[in-house]
């Protein structure tokens, strides 16, 4: 594994939540559509671990990876949709939750962004 660019994560990231922000949209649109099925994607965390970016040990006084490698962070399961007479499994609140933890994921990644913008720009200014 290469180095860890936190920029190219972090567009990553924005991509991710930009598409799971238009399935959702798409199935609150759908939520009055007969027999439509709430979809949602991958978490991101199995995003990365499908893409080959795993924990490594690097460094002594690091903490070895848990079962030989990625992430082991457990999500939610998402099947809790309850089915209405017309087929539909859209609950508009249980996507409006999830809108708003995506919402909540792109200011993270701003603000981690702009962070690490500044702390480049102060770098090449102090020129350390």
């Amino acid at each position: 594994m290469g180095p860890v660019n936190l920029f190219d994560l972090v567009s990553r990231h924005v991509s991710w939540a930009t598409f799971r922000q238009t399935v959702l949209t798409s199935n609150i649109a759908n939520a009055n559509t007969p027999g439509y099925e709430a979809q949602d994607v991958k978490p991101f965390a199995d995003v990365l671990q499908d893409a080959g970016m795993a924990m490594a040990e690097t460094s002594p006084g690091h903490m070895a990876p848990v079962d030989g490698g990625g992430s082991t962070l457990e999500t939610a399961d998402s099947g809790g949709y309850e089915t209405t007479i017309s087929g539909n499994s859209v609950s508009v609140e249980q996507e409006l939750m999830k809108a708003d933890d995506v919402n909540r994921s792109l200011s993270l990644d701003l603000t981690i962004e702009r962070a690490f913008h500044r702390m480049i720009l102060n770098s090449v200014r102090t020129g350390t």
